[in-house]
């Protein structure tokens, strides 16, 4: 799910992103929401409240986006993605890449509150 949101950013910002969008062909607003979801990723995840801890402990791709990338990891090992598809798994790769962070760091510190049990041998990142 997306939402849509106006934003006015100061003229030098604005020409930063259009540029890096430019240079690696990718659309402004994807830009733009990297640059955000990086920026939330900076949070210290201690910070955070429990419910927080337990949701990025739970986080996942949004389906729309896993069934892109999976598509696009398909195409690549027949070796037939172009450079747009290259660029866009590159993106998709970092989000994935983070996401799996996120997910990490938030489990560790739900272990430390008590929040979830320690993963032992056969356990799973991934709640069933």
């Amino acid at each position: 799910m997306t939402e849509t949101v106006t934003l006015e950013l100061p003229e030098a910002l604005a020409q930063q992103a259009k540029q890096i969008a430019t240079l690696t062909h990718r659309r402004l607003e994807e830009i733009l929401v990297e640059w955000i979801d990086f920026a939330i990723a900076e949070l210290p995840i201690e910070s955070l409240s429990d419910n927080q801890i337990l949701a990025l402990c739970d986080l996942q791709m949004e389906a729309a986006q896993q069934e892109i990338f999976s598509s696009l990891l398909a195409q690549n090992r027949e070796g037939e993605l172009n450079e747009a598809g290259v660029s866009r798994l590159d993106a998709l790769m970092q989000v994935y890449r983070r996401g799996l962070i996120h997910k990490a760091r938030a489990l560790k510190v739900a272990v430390e509150r008590g929040l979830r049990p320690a993963l032992s041998d056969g356990t799973s990142l991934y709640p069933n």
